[in-house]
């Protein structure tokens, strides 16, 4: 008799607790696994849920998924209060693409175009409100933009060449 109560017993327990465990799902766009001599991470992207963690050595977010984000920094103290207007377009890019400036003095702007990999490709003036760059001579890809006023940098867009 007191053996089934305690087979009776340890089922219940084992099954309450069974039902109150909860894992990690989740619908995923893409991801995978990626090594070097620091160490090994794998990867999802799809969600937004995660926590940023920092040490002496770096700083790791871990979760479900980290987003992809570009801040867009403002180093130029006296433009709090000016509404800046610079597009690149069209986006994504196939011969050239254009950086238009609006409400701004394009004669102390440059760009510096980049690959995905930080390699820079292009450090240029910017030569009117609408500046052509050339984009036919590049591999399909993704590239950044960053726009300059007097070395500081204003903007950044991200590019994709088809």
């Amino acid at each position: 008799m007191l053996f089934k109560r305690f087979k009776l017993s340890t089922v219940l327990l084992l099954g309450l607790g069974i039902a109150g465990l909860q894992a990690q799902t989740a619908v995923t766009s893409t991801g995978g696994n990626a090594s070097g001599s620091g160490g090994s991470v794998s990867y999802t992207t799809g969600q937004v849920v995660y926590t940023t963690n920092t040490g002496t050595g770096g700083s790791i977010a871990q979760g479900v998924q980290q987003p992809y984000e570009i801040s867009v920094p403002t180093g130029l103290e006296e433009a709090k209060d000016i509404n800046l207007v610079f597009s690149a377009y069209p986006n994504p890019a196939s011969d050239f693409l254009i950086l238009a400036v609006g409400n701004y003095d394009y004669q102390k702007l440059s760009y510096l175009l980049y690959d995905i990999k930080g390699n820079l490709l292009e450090n240029k003036k910017v030569t009117g409100n609408q500046t052509h760059i050339s984009m036919g001579n590049r591999a399909p890809g993704t590239y950044f933009l960053k726009i300059l006023d007097n070395q500081i940098e204003i903007k950044t867009f991200k590019i994709i060449k088809n």
